[in-house]
């Protein structure tokens, strides 16, 4: 059980390590299979190290030993250390890697990524977006010289695709965000009862050790809720990440063909799909006049 949880976290860890090069520092990164076997390894190879003391303090005694039939319900598998000192040093120092360690290493990765993603804007985007710009007066002067003009289209898709890039750096910093979030949540209550339990040395003479139980209870079950919880949140702020999900899935998904990719359209829905392009475009100045007034507007004093 402690080896699960400490790889979950190194694993954690690893992949916002991954991310900062990817996107922080591109022309350093090197994605290769060979790392991430070796990256794998070396999170069991690092778990299991730490968890080898914990394994040889193990002990299974039985709660109730005045019992004459001895029986097993009443065992219990708990630490048993010569020296009170020697599982204050321990449970310190796992502390330290398996939750204050990785929360600092994630968070000053996702910090950066944040600011990278969110705070520095695409090149090209404002001359895009004040090339596409127009003001009322001109588009007073165009319609009295022709209605139902239209943008040219090149310049309509490439304003629509940085203002899609945009939309999906921020995004991705949103969810990187939420990803750290849940995590320092989920880990927390585990870790503080942890270090309250075998360093501070609380919860052994408690009276109400049926609330003592649920608290430890439910602190597990959030370790694991955490590793149920990531795909939902890649699933709500990932598109990419539902596009794998469905290419995965494509022989239980009726939309989908069995390799993986989509069925011939219909006539109808190739129809349906030009019209909707029409319409993209005859937007386009409307979206474009509304961002560059807002962008204007938080500009100016």
């Amino acid at each position: 059980q402690a080896v699960s949880v400490s790889v979950a976290v190194l694993t954690l860890s690893f992949i916002a390590l991954d991310r900062w090069y990817a996107i922080c520092h591109p022309l350093l990164f090197k994605s290769t299979a060979r790392r991430a076997r070796g990256s794998i390894l070396g999170i069991w190879a690092v778990s299991l190290a730490v968890m080898v003391p914990q394994a040889a303090v193990m002990e299974c005694s039985s709660v109730l030993p005045e019992l004459a039939n001895r029986t097993r319900l009443f065992s219990v598998c708990d630490e048993r250390w010569a020296d009170d000192l020697y599982a204050k040093i321990y449970h310190s120092c796992f502390f330290i890697v398996t939750y204050l360690a990785p929360l600092g290493l994630m968070a000053m990765a996702y910090f950066q990524i944040f600011r990278k993603l969110w705070g520095r804007q695409i090149p090209g985007t404002t001359s895009a977006l004040v090339r596409n710009w127009k003001r009322p007066s001109d588009q007073s002067e165009e319609q009295g010289q022709g209605l139902g003009a239209e943008p040219p289209p090149p310049r309509a898709r490439a304003f629509l695709a940085e203002v899609k890039q945009m939309r999906a750096r921020r995004k991705t910093a949103k969810m990187l965000m939420v990803v750290l979030l849940v995590f320092a949540l989920c880990y927390l209550p585990i870790s503080v009862l942890n270090v309250l339990k075998r360093v501070f040395g609380m919860f052994h003479q408690a009276s109400d050790r049926e609330a003592v139980y649920a608290c430890f209870t439910f602190s597990h079950w959030l370790v694991y809720a955490n590793s149920a919880a990531n795909p939902i949140i890649y699933n709500f702020l990932s598109g990419k990440f539902r596009e794998q999900f469905k290419a995965a899935f494509s022989c239980c998904l009726p939309r989908l063909g069995p390799c993986g990719s989509l069925r011939t359209p219909s006539p109808r829905s190739s129809a349906r799909h030009k019209s909707l392009s029409l319409q993209s475009r005859c937007s386009v100045s409307k979206v474009s006049e509304h961002v560059v007034v807002t962008s204007v507007t938080t500009v100016l004093p």
